[in-house]
């Protein structure tokens, strides 16, 4: 029998693991994080052991690199997230009466993501990045990135403060 409306829109919220179907999967900051620890551990592995030590090194920390991934990803709750700035958008400096929150929420979630996977770096230090990613982000979002980068920052903003 098909899902019910309901358990679909509960099994959606609870972010699934694909493979497992245990609740709470982060794919996007456990990739990350075991790219970036499998590099940075082989590369220094490499250093000291060669070439089978970089290999062996990278492989131990991309698991690693992609617990800690995980970890700053689940920190990271998409659904509180938006909730939140549906509410307290219309109350943020840049707000504009005339631009509904539909508009706003690309910007919030690209700053929200981008703090998943940028966790060791400053707003400042990525935003070139992000300006040059938001076209293919904003999905329907006419927000130019000159106004959607406010939004963004807060988003990021809020969780780095956590």
């Amino acid at each position: 029998m098909a899902k019910s409306q309901r358990e679909h829109v509960e099994s959606a919220d609870a972010n699934r693991d694909p493979i497992s179907g245990e609740p709470g999967a982060h794919p996007v900051g456990t990739g990350v994080g075991a790219a970036v620890g499998g590099a940075a551990t082989g590369a220094a592995a490499g250093a000291v052991a060669g070439p089978i030590g970089a290999a062996v090194g990278a492989a131990v920390g991309g698991v690693a690199g992609g617990l800690a991934g995980k970890a700053v990803a689940e920190s990271i709750d998409p659904t509180v997230e938006d909730a939140y700035w549906s509410k307290n958008y219309n109350v943020r400096p840049y707000y504009d009466p005339a631009v509904p929150y539909e508009h706003y929420r690309p910007a919030y979630q690209y700053g929200w993501e981008a703090r998943s996977r940028y966790p060791d770096k400053t707003f400042e230090e990525v935003e070139p990045e992000l300006g040059r990613g938001w076209e293919s982000a904003r999905g329907h979002s006419p927000l130019k990135w000159e106004r959607a980068s406010q939004a963004s920052r807060d988003a990021w903003t809020r969780l780095a403060e956590r």
